[in-house]
């Protein structure tokens, strides 16, 4: 009696995809040449062009199906050599599924099933701000295809692409061809556009519980080697902006008792896609080495994970591999791991668990590390999950590269989730950094995480936008110096530094200059300030001789502005500070000469 088998070869996407059951593709072998053409107007066309090979004279294959891994698909056509083949569209919880039935049954060694099946969709290339986007899901159970080509055409119009991933060599102008050994299991992403621009609407909501007045603060998004950051607006404006040891910028408010605040910032960001240079101290990269709290450096296994994992890649390569993502993490917002715990327990893992088990290994292994939290762009919270949804926030860590001298961000998270496509060798644009965490591993909090009580408000907007206008540094200078001072003090005042553009500030030099003083010139080195932030700087003079009675011209210059203070020494100038020590002195003295002639006893004596 001759066996029939209903065959079902499923192609899967990112693994997302579980039949209940599979038939065995033992006794058939699938050869894939895959098409995506990409249109001008983003539209795409794809052909599947599949042969079905029967490898035994005892089973035939009457249908198929294939699972495009995409939601929304147009004008499916199926045909083979003998003219249309019927298909049927069924929905799916990840995509749709293309159903076939053949008009004619494989049968027979060896015998040849060739068809294809084409649709469009529009879920494959997006514009998203000033970058064009392709994106192709990965294929799962590689071992089922005896060949996997696919070869992607873009229009000529969209240039050379930023990135390419998997990194392939086989280009030919506007058409890329992978195989099933260069894809593995990851999709295909490519990318066209040197930047990316979003605009930035944020709240943060302050209170003040305590019965006195508390000093607080904000973090701003900071610019960094990877993005530029204006920042247009703060309302109301802070006491003064700094930055901290880890780059970030700070606006510092003083809240009286009892008093809610919301503060409003607005800016730009422009994000690269490769880091500029950022050379750090050997002093300063020891302090990414040393353990934190949820980066225990300390932990046995952590240890022998270090002694053998040894480059950053490895490391990346052994978390995206160990740590399973926990999507019902995301909604019940249950507490953070840690790299100790997570090591331990790797089938619960989010952002923060991938983030700190990367940075606790790598700082074990004698790699600088530390954490990086803010906004990510994702168009399937599947493939690229973040961990607080109404807020997109997302976490990802950072290594310092000696050999490039800059910190370099990966995302082992969305390495794991995309079924390996490559987020170590080159990132993306769709990352935004809101806060970086070196020094300390909870400090400080990300736009977003500023809520009172029962506050369930959206705080976080960023939208894309097109242009990003890179303003002129603005910095004005101002004294404090006295106008009088007495020859037997030092000459001292001090120079405020403002920053009021909307950028970070370039390091400067400050330029004091006197003429008849010492010394007649000082260099004075300034860091840069963050927008909205100054720096008092203190200036000091030598102490003239007692005698000294003349004027002095003090000249303040950065940059191209710069002002004169015209100030007089004398040994007869009274100011705040000298009368203030003249009365002091005067009436230790009267005291003592009282006491010595009368002997008053109520000066020395108890009674």
């Amino acid at each position: 009696m001759r066996k029939y088998l209903f065959f079902f070869v499923l192609l899967y996407f990112f693994g997302f995809i579980r039949p209940s059951f599979i038939f065995s593709a033992s006794n058939f072998t699938t050869d894939y040449n895959t098409e995506y053409n990409v249109l001008e107007n983003g539209n795409a066309n794809v052909i599947f062009n599949v042969t079905l090979t029967n490898k035994t004279s005892q089973f035939y294959a009457s249908s198929y199906s294939i699972n495009v891994g995409f939601k929304n698909i147009t004008d499916v056509v199926a045909r083979d050599a003998s003219g249309i083949i019927k298909s049927r569209i069924v929905k799916t919880d990840d995509g749709n599924s293309i159903e076939l039935v053949f008009n004619k049954k494989v049968v027979g060694l060896n015998q040849k099933r060739l068809f294809s099946v084409s649709f469009s969709t529009q879920e494959i290339a997006q514009k998203s701000g000033m970058v064009w986007d392709i994106n192709i899901p990965g294929l799962a159970r590689q071992n089922e295809f005896r060949n996997f080509n696919v070869k992607v055409t873009v229009p000529k119009t969209l240039g050379a692409p930023s990135y390419i991933k998997p990194n392939i060599h086989a280009l030919d102008g506007n058409v890329f061809s992978f195989t099933k050994e260069e894809l593995g299991e990851s999709g295909i992403s490519i990318s066209f556009g040197k930047e990316e621009i979003y605009e930035f609407d944020l709240s943060y909501h302050l209170r003040n519980n305590n019965l006195f007045p508390v000093k607080t603060e904000i973090a701003l998004p900071p610019s960094t080697n990877y993005q530029d950051v204006t920042i247009e607006k703060i309302a109301p404006e802070p006491l003064n902006v700094v930055k901290d040891q880890d780059g970030n910028w700070l606006a510092k408010y003083t809240l009286s008792p009892s008093k809610e605040l919301e503060i409003k910032v607005t800016g730009k960001a422009r994000i690269s896609l490769h880091p500029k240079k950022q050379i750090e101290s050997k002093e300063k990269l020891a302090l990414y080495l040393k353990p934190q709290t949820y980066w225990e450096t300390s932990d046995k296994k952590i240890k022998e994970l270090a002694a053998t994992l040894i480059t950053p890649y490895e490391i990346y390569e052994y978390v995206i591999k160990s740590l399973k993502y926990d999507f019902s993490r995301v909604s019940g917002n249950l507490p953070r791991l840690g790299a100790k715990e997570v090591v331990n327990n790797p089938n619960s893992a989010v952002c923060l668990e991938f983030t700190d088990l990367f940075i606790a290994i790598a700082r074990a292994a004698g790699i600088p590390a530390r954490e990086v939290n803010g906004f990510a762009y994702t168009q399937n919270s599947k493939e690229k999950p973040l961990s607080l949804v109404k807020d997109v926030l997302h976490s990802w860590p950072q290594y310092y590269d000696y050999d490039l001298e800059t910190w370099v961000m990966v995302d082992p998270t969305w390495g794991n989730t995309t079924g390996g496509v490559d987020y170590f060798y080159t990132l993306d644009f769709d990352h935004f950094a809101f806060v970086i965490k070196g020094a300390n591993s909870i400090y400080p909090i990300p736009a977003g995480g500023y809520k009172t009580k029962n506050d369930d408000s959206k705080n976080i907007n960023v939208k894309f936008s097109g242009n990003f206008t890179d303003s002129s540094e603005i910095i004005s200078i101002s004294e404090n110096f006295n106008s009088d001072y007495s020859s037997f003090e030092k000459v001292s005042g001090s120079i405020l530094v403002r920053n009021i553009g909307n950028t970070l500030s370039t390091p400067q030099t400050i330029l004091v200059r006197n003429d008849s003083i010492f010394p007649s010139e000082q260099k004075i080195g300034l860091v840069s300030i963050p927008p909205f932030g100054y720096l008092e700087i203190p200036v000091t003079f030598d102490r003239q001789s007692l005698l000294t009675n003349k004027e002095a011209n003090i000249t303040i210059q950065v940059n191209e502005e710069s002002l004169t203070k015209n100030i007089k020494i004398s040994p007869f100038t009274i100011n705040k500070w000298s009368v203030g020590g003249i009365l002091f002195v005067t009436l230790i003295i009267t005291a003592a000469i009282i006491k010595r002639a009368w002997n008053l006893p109520f000066l020395g004596k108890k009674r």
